[in-house]
């Protein structure tokens, strides 16, 4: 039973119950209660800022989980690249040297992959440098295997082409020279027999009896077979492909004609003594890539070391060229 309250009323002389009205007991049990509910509501406030729930919690072990397993793949990232800089090395300086191809230029190797706001969507996170910055290399990373996939696509092709291209390499002397003996003059400065003035000698002269047959050098096609005008006498260019082509000059008489094919071996003419010319010989040119190369280097085919050190010695001590 619920205890009422009293209180004495002067003018009658009486205990009065007291009786409140509804708001009054709302207002009395809302202060009665307000320290106890501030007090909570401070606690709840206390317990959000500095306890996790457990969905916060999870969340941030998800996030400290996925910090180190960035940071495991920057580490990973930086191995792969240290792996792609050597295999980019050794296409560069060794394969493609060997296949005398020209090195993937580096502003296509090193090309950036998309425009500025390609990562802007990742953008506004706590961890957006970390993210943005792995993203980059990544794709960076990509971009440089696709690149080196197609250079070893090229090397693998150039790699069947070989043979034919070692067939091809003018590799051979132009004339039987077993003892070297008919060595004259050298690839360099040498004194013009008949303008008797230093002038560049872009080839190497091989002495010969008139008529001596003079064979092709390496496989190819024939792109010029008649007297020329300048000094060369009666000639023959041959196309070898690869950036190469060879020249034999002062015949007496040409074998093949212009577009035809030729193996390396093959009579292309006799020796002679046409053209700018002191005596019967063998003026003979190696081109690479439109410029004239030594001769001597590409003789690999038919010289031992010590052979082709003592044809070095014997066409660069010549003082004067036959032509």
């Amino acid at each position: 039973m619920a205890e009422h309250k009293y209180r004495f009323n002067p003018k009658t002389l009486n205990f009065e119950r007291i009786r409140l009205s509804t708001w009054q007991k709302v207002r009395r049990t809302t202060l009665l209660l307000l320290p106890g509910l501030s007090v909570g509501l401070l606690g709840i406030f206390l317990v959000y800022q500095f306890v996790d729930s457990p969905k916060e919690a999870l969340l941030r072990r998800e996030n400290r989980q996925l910090l180190v397993q960035y940071e495991l793949l920057n580490k990973q990232l930086a191995e792969l690249e240290t792996v792609m800089a050597d295999v980019r090395r050794r296409d560069d300086n060794i394969y493609r040297v060997i296949f005398e191809a020209d090195p993937v230029p580096t502003d296509m190797r090193m090309a950036g992959v998309g425009g500025i706001n390609r990562y802007r969507d990742l953008a506004g996170y706590a961890n957006t440098d970390l993210v943005v910055e792995t993203r980059k290399r990544l794709d960076q990373l990509t971009r440089q295997v696709v690149v080196q996939s197609k250079s070893m696509d090229e090397v693998a092709s150039l790699v069947l082409r070989k043979q034919e291209m070692l067939a091809c390499i003018p590799a051979v002397q132009p004339i039987p020279n077993e003892d070297l003996t008919q060595t004259a003059g050298g690839f360099g400065w040498r004194i013009h027999p008949i303008h008797k003035i230093q002038k560049f000698h872009a080839g190497m002269d091989f002495t010969a009896k008139p008529g001596t047959p003079i064979h092709a050098t390496g496989d190819g096609r024939v792109v010029y077979a008649e007297y020329g005008t300048n000094g060369y006498g009666m000639h023959v260019v041959i196309d070898h492909g690869y950036d190469y082509h060879s020249l034999y000059a002062h015949l007496s008489k040409l074998e093949v004609r212009a577009g035809q094919k030729v193996k390396r071996g093959d009579v292309i003419g006799l020796v002679g003594n046409t053209g700018l010319s002191v005596g019967p010989h063998l003026h003979y040119e190696v081109h690479k890539g439109g410029e004239a190369v030594d001769p001597a280097n590409y003789y690999f085919n038919d010289l031992s070391p010590e052979e082709y050190a003592r044809m070095l010695q014997i066409s660069r001590n010549a003082g004067q060229a036959l032509d």
